[in-house]
């Protein structure tokens, strides 16, 4: 037992005491553990344990990345009652990149070298599998150290039908084209009453998850999401985060969490309020106690804002994703934050927040950065 820590922890709120000791025990949190976490009034304490956690496992460090997102197309067959981005076919607002012009994007608008390129897109009704497998082999053509990570589990289950293959044959031709990992779109919220809702057009929960475990199987690393901030409630969020810590014991294969705060504006749930600083921070620290084999908890600033963010760091989060460029979707629904920070502002952040930023890779290898290249270290 972390006895210093233990002597240092104080609340007023009873019912994180057991939760505390657990924390510092090490043992596993149970569904009861989280819902007092959620229903506590003494969000310092929350945090305090989140960071307790978070230093332990990362010490002062940050993690941040230099990648830019691409958005083939905002075409999309669902109809999402989250979404802002998608459009129907025919929408003037819709668009499609050519290939080209999806490969001309990757190369344009930032100086610094990137080490990734994050793409996801609408669920487009007629562009076939074989443009996607060439999207990503002109982009290892042209940028072969760059790491595609490309595709949420939606996407991937969606090219499986559309090609009439199974979701383990679209994975390893997507593979050999070039994709190395995948993002962690599309989870939403898992509970049934509440994706029928917000998403009925999308795979369910269960699929997602399924993709996942085929993903991870075949050696894959991804990411994974929760949006919050909309109409779940504390017990969906508790049934999201332990089913996606029973697939990590499964397969190990997520690597980072991130909790996505709801922008209402522009979608038909915008009479939803958005979700307070408060909300935020304890999402971020919630996920960091409850999810103990996800080696890292991103604080995705693109939506959090940059100052919310800063917070996060002491509330569990250790990654604060990367300089993005052109991010489309979230803007598309109200957000406000910056379209892209350059690797001296996430730096800057970072050192003013208190903790050491540190370049990485997808993977989370160590950066080392000469003028407009870099170097890995693995």
């Amino acid at each position: 037992m972390d006895t210093s820590a233990r002597a240092d922890f104080r609340t007023y709120d009873r019912r994180l005491e057991p939760v505390a000791a657990k924390v510092f025990t090490q043992e596993r949190l149970d569904e009861a553990d989280a819902l007092a976490l959620y229903a506590s009034h003494d969000v310092l304490a929350v945090g305090w344990l989140a960071n307790h956690v978070r230093e332990r496992l990362h010490g002062d460090v940050t993690y941040f990345n230099v990648n830019r997102h691409i958005n083939p197309t905002n075409v999309c067959v669902a109809a999402c009652k989250l979404c802002a981005f998608g459009r129907k076919k025919g929408d003037p607002a819709g668009y499609t990149m050519a290939l080209e012009e999806a490969w001309q994007t990757a190369a344009s608008g930032y100086s610094e070298a990137v080490t990734e390129f994050h793409i996801v897109g609408g669920l487009h009704p007629d562009l076939p599998f074989e443009f996607f497998l060439d999207l990503v082999r002109g982009l290892k053509e042209r940028f072969p150290r760059v790491h595609i990570k490309a595709f949420t589990m939606v996407e991937i289950a969606y090219l499986a039908r559309r090609a009439k293959i199974s979701v383990e044959q679209t994975l390893l031709k997507l593979r050999e084209a070039g994709v190395d990992s995948m993002p962690g779109g599309g989870a939403e919220i898992f509970a049934p009453r509440v994706r029928s809702i917000i998403c009925d057009h999308k795979i369910d929960g269960q699929e997602w998850l399924e993709t996942a475990r085929t993903a991870h199987r075949l050696g894959f690393k991804s990411n994974a999401t929760m949006l919050y901030g909309h109409i779940e409630n504390d017990a969906d969020r508790v049934d999201h985060l332990l089913k996606l810590r029973a697939l990590q014991e499964d397969t190990g294969g997520f690597q980072t969490f991130i909790p996505l705060a709801f922008h209402p504006q522009n979608t038909p749930l915008g009479h939803l309020p958005v979700t307070t600083g408060l909300t935020d921070i304890r999402q971020i620290a919630v996920s960091r106690l409850v999810l103990d084999n996800f080696p890292h908890i991103k604080a995705y600033w693109q939506m959090l804002t940059p100052k919310i963010a800063q917070i996060a760091l002491r509330f569990g989060a250790d990654d604060l994703d990367g300089t993005v460029i052109e991010e489309k979707i979230y803007h598309d629904a109200g957000a406000t934050t910056p379209q892209g920070l350059t690797r001296k502002e996430l730096c800057r952040l970072i050192t003013e927040a208190g903790r050491v930023p540190i370049e990485r890779d997808t993977l989370y290898h160590a950066v080392t950065r000469t003028e407009d290249s870099f170097m890995v270290a693995v």
